[in-house]
């Protein structure tokens, strides 16, 4: 018997890996977080499996649930949004397996950050400009660590990824105005890959406003940062024909002497 944690990707139901879709074909439990995941990721259950959502459960009670599976010796397709690893709320699952002595294996997935790159037609990563992706959320009931408020991580000028923080947008403007710049492009992306999607695109000086007209108060990606719209920005060395790889001979370039 196992818990498979599967990564059920950010919405679009053919964006789950092939390995969490054949698991949720096969396991006898498919429990999933029904708020977030959509149903036609868990139509894929075999007809006598046992179908449950978790959106209405507290901790214990999907726990309950494991240890009524292990005892059955039946392996179960635990099935989150996005990718488990990113603020997937399975650690604490994780713990109490661990403690009950129940096997587990992750399954990774396409995570709503990316997605919400991918549905911009962004890369977070550009030569010479950002290196470096932070993902993170704004500080709102659930507390930060001292060293990672944000306008503490803003002094990188990194690309910066916001989870679960839409609701904090003038906070968050705030935060990074000063080290950003009012001028830095900001991008939302509520529902990132699903059919009502909704993308919102601005600055740091009227993002706030766009993201209220818009209506959007909840599950959404913000991302900040210059790659958004830099068009200046250094070619990758990876293609430069001068650059020497393990696959491919850089070309030297040889200047004859016109004289």
């Amino acid at each position: 018997m196992k818990v498979y944690i599967i990564g059920a990707g950010p919405g679009d139901p053919k964006l789950i890996t092939v390995k969490g879709a054949e698991l949720i074909e096969r396991c006898p439990i498919v429990f999933y977080t029904g708020s977030l995941v959509p149903k036609e990721v868990v139509a894929r259950a075999r007809p006598d499996a046992k179908v449950l959502d978790s959106s209405g459960m507290d901790l214990n009670q999907i726990v309950d649930v494991l240890k009524e599976a292990h005892r059955n010796n039946q392996d179960v397709a635990r099935v989150h949004t996005g990718d488990p690893s990113i603020f997937g709320s399975t650690a604490e699952q994780i713990r109490k397996m661990e403690e009950l002595g129940i096997p587990y294996e992750i399954i990774p997935g396409v995570s709503s950050f990316t997605a919400a790159a991918a549905v911009l037609g962004k890369e977070l990563t550009l030569p010479e400009l950002s290196q470096t992706v932070i993902v993170t959320r704004a500080e709102g009931r659930t507390l930060m660590p001292e060293k990672e408020k944000l306008h503490m991580l803003a002094a990188h000028e990194a690309t910066i990824v916001l989870f679960l923080s839409v609701s904090l947008m003038r906070k968050i403007v705030k935060e990074l105005s000063p080290h950003y710049g009012e001028d830095c492009p900001v991008a939302v992306v509520q529902k990132a890959t699903w059919p009502d999607q909704k993308i919102v695109l601005g600055t740091l000086k009227d993002i706030s406003d766009k993201v209220k007209e818009a209506k959007i108060t909840e599950t959404a990606i913000i991302i900040v940062g210059r790659v958004l719209t830099s068009k200046d920005f250094a070619n990758s060395r990876l293609y430069d024909p001068k650059f020497t790889h393990r696959f491919r001979k850089g070309k030297t370039t040889i200047a004859l002497d016109a004289s």
